[in-house]
């Protein structure tokens, strides 16, 4: 007769340890994906403003600063550096709610919570064409006659960046 443990392996020894874990693993995802109702919870703030807390929506769409994504239920967990863009949030069954926001982090937990913390934000229904062009003239202007290198030159050279995106979102063209 051969003996069982002659014929172990170290490839078995592993699965044997492994396996028990995996199990539980697989079992807990199980659960969870069986427990979704579709929504997820956000909460999206500002220093000086709360806009959602734990408001259950169907999915948000986050400008990356490695490009844009969408997050719904159930999304793998994520941390992520926002670039100026347009925030939108989608409700069950409505138009998405969309906000522009200059930059910021999304952390999304493996619980479908997402954290979404923003300098600043603004409706884009909310933002006036004529006052971005304005702005946008202004920066490029203090970028022009501010000494190359100087913080006056990056802040300028910032705010170039943020209205030229803050008019791509509500359209206008800004050269």
């Amino acid at each position: 007769p051969v003996s069982l443990e002659a014929t172990t392996t170290p490839t078995m020894l592993a699965l044997r340890r492994t396996l028990p874990t995996v199990s539980r693993r697989v079992s807990r995802c199980m659960s969870t994906a069986e427990a979704s109702d579709g929504s997820m919870t956000l909460n999206f703030s500002l220093p000086h403003e709360t806009i959602y807390s734990e408001a259950k929506v169907s999915q948000v769409i986050v400008p990356g600063a490695a490009g844009e994504y969408g997050i719904t239920a159930d999304h793998v967990p994520i941390v992520a550096q926002l670039k100026p863009g347009v925030l939108q949030i989608m409700h069950e069954g409505g138009d998405p709610e969309k906000y522009f926001v200059a930059g910021g982090f999304s952390l999304t937990h493996e619980n479908s919570v997402t954290d979404i913390s923003c300098p600043e934000a603004v409706k884009l229904d909310d933002i006036d064409p004529t006052a971005i062009s304005s702005n946008y003239e202004a920066a490029k202007s203090a970028f022009s006659s501010a000494e190359a290198g100087s913080i006056a030159a990056a802040e300028a050279q910032i705010d170039i960046e943020v209205n030229r995106a803050m008019g791509a979102a509500i359209g206008l063209s800004l050269s």
